[in-house]
């Protein structure tokens, strides 16, 4: 019986034993390394009752029995359920709560703090930790390896990735075999990845970038990884020689440009640079071009819809565009109101559909209706225009989302935490532009008569409440909020008042 995404990704490598990932300080993987760990890994899962639909959720440091954990949940037919690694645990129990998996593997350091919440659940706990230690893999090597698949077809579900939510609730986005294959199988042709490709790796594997783009596609074109934990200058500039493509976030490449070592010396061997998660500013667009004399690959896509659109790899890369649909996806431009299709360099809410879009929000039934249109295009919230020549062009969001060093986040979620602070009447959060993220979270807070602000207190309360990512990088008090006739704080207001914190 068939299995969509093992059959396309894992099974043709059986006999492979080329190698896979290098690594920094570890030894090198090959494929076999990671068919036979996933393996195992899947006879663990099996042992303890994971099987076809139950979902096991993942918050781990990036590692190579990680990948292979992603591997056994297709192999077994689990649902893969990743958790960014700065969740904290009171994050991580909403999850655990809603998603109800039958394992949840963290690391080490986290297991005291999250056993209780797995127990509360009736969820199974396993550790694995950064250097492939850990009570997954010490269990694992007690089993022999599955060699079989568990029947799985196109619609049957691979993953769930939770999605901040405007009210402060996180949505999980349903991703079916199909919605991942087909995407894999897209970016394999258009973006020309082979069996010789080396692709630098330092994205977290949490995250669709870092998984699906990157790993999926490259099991697809048989290729290899310089696998790194993570972004590091002094490491990119030692292996971009040993490479030949690179997928990052604007960071990634603001931290490059700010090296004098990268030069087009450095990058000869280069054959492909991507970026995505968050916009990247035209100049830098152009200043990596002038140095290098390689331009940068720009696309766009989201938790739930993988990618959408890519500039073209042979043809003109255009600054400051996303560039056209990829091939199967449809998008379109529409007036929210009127439901109108926008023309030439009018600007609309950009509109998706194609075996790339999810299947819906985990539980939340009316959410996904709304999510979708009649003829069902998924609505992404991205306000868009496309030029004369066709390039689409992101120029703002409808839902305040905030992306921050390619992570998306919500103010609601800040704003219900700050909101609850001693002394704060009302907050509101918006983003300001920042060189080396992208954008950056500023709180504007506003004292309750009578009281004062300890703004320390509310960054350590912050700290403990929420990811690192979701942190306000700078607090302003202010005496009241901007609004509008109808009572609605204007965060347009806001947005340019403090448009130059970070600069």
């Amino acid at each position: 019986m068939p299995n969509t995404l093992y059959d396309a990704l894992v099974a043709p490598h059986q006999n492979n034993a080329s190698l896979l990932f290098r690594l920094k300080d570890r030894a090198d993987w090959t494929y076999q390394d990671l068919l036979e760990t996933a393996g195992r890994h899947a006879a663990l899962l099996d042992s303890i009752g994971a099987g076809p639909g139950d979902r096991v959720a993942v918050q781990v440091q990036k590692s190579p029995e990680a990948i292979a954990l992603y591997i056994a949940c297709i192999q077994q037919g689990c649902v893969f359920l990743p958790l960014n690694t700065a969740y904290t645990a009171v994050e991580v129990e909403y999850f655990i709560g809603d998603a109800k998996p039958v394992v949840l593997v963290c690391d080490e350091s986290s297991e005291v703090a999250l056993n209780s919440i797995a127990k509360a659940n009736n969820c199974n706990i396993l550790t694995l930790n950064s250097d492939g230690t850990g009570a997954l893999t010490t269990q694992a090597q007690t089993k022999s390896p599955r060699s079989e698949p568990h029947p799985r077809d196109e619609d049957d579900l691979a993953a769930i990735l939770y999605t901040s939510g405007t009210t402060g609730r996180s949505k999980g986005a349903m991703l079916t075999h199909r919605n991942l294959l087909s995407n894999a199988v897209t970016l394999h042709k258009y973006w020309q990845f082979n069996d010789s490709d080396v692709l630098l790796h330092g994205l977290p594997i949490y995250h669709t970038h870092g998984l699906f783009v990157a790993i999926n596609t490259m099991l697809l074109a048989g290729g290899s990884f310089i696998f790194l934990a993570s972004f590091n200058t002094d490491d990119f500039i030692e292996y971009l020689p040993q490479s030949t493509t690179m997928m990052g976030v604007p960071t990634f490449y603001t931290r490059l440009l700010s090296d004098d070592r990268l030069n087009k010396e450095l990058v000869r061997h280069m054959r492909l640079f991507i970026s995505g998660s968050a916009p990247l500013l035209a100049e830098t667009h152009v200043e990596f071009e002038a140095r290098t004399g390689q331009m940068i690959l720009e696309r766009y896509g989201m938790t739930e819809t993988n990618m959408s659109t890519s500039n073209p790899y042979d043809g003109e890369r255009r600054a400051g565009t996303v560039g056209f649909e990829l091939p199967g996806v449809e998008a379109r431009l529409v007036d929210p109101e009127s439901r109108k299709e926008k023309s030439t360099d009018e600007i609309g809410v950009l509109e998706v559909r194609g075996d790339n879009v999810f299947k819906g929000y985990w539980q939340m039934p009316e959410k996904t209706e709304q999510e979708f249109t009649a003829d069902g295009f998924f609505i992404t919230g991205d306000l868009a225009k496309r030029d004369a020549d066709g390039y689409l062009h992101i120029v703002g969001r409808d839902k305040d989302l905030i992306i921050s060093g390619g992570f998306n986040i919500y103010p609601k979620e800040i704003e219900l935490l700050l909101d609850d602070q001693p002394g704060v009447l009302e907050s509101a959060v918006v983003a300001a532009p920042h060189a080396d993220f992208g954008e950056g979270v500023v709180a504007i807070l506003v004292t309750r008569d009578g009281h004062s602000i300890d703004i320390e207190a509310i960054k350590s309360t912050a700290s403990d409440k929420l990811a690192k990512f979701k942190q306000p990088k700078e607090y302003v008090i202010a005496e009241s909020l901007p609004r509008n006739s109808m009572g609605k704080v204007q965060k347009n207001v806001l947005r340019e008042q403090v448009k130059d914190t970070f600069t």
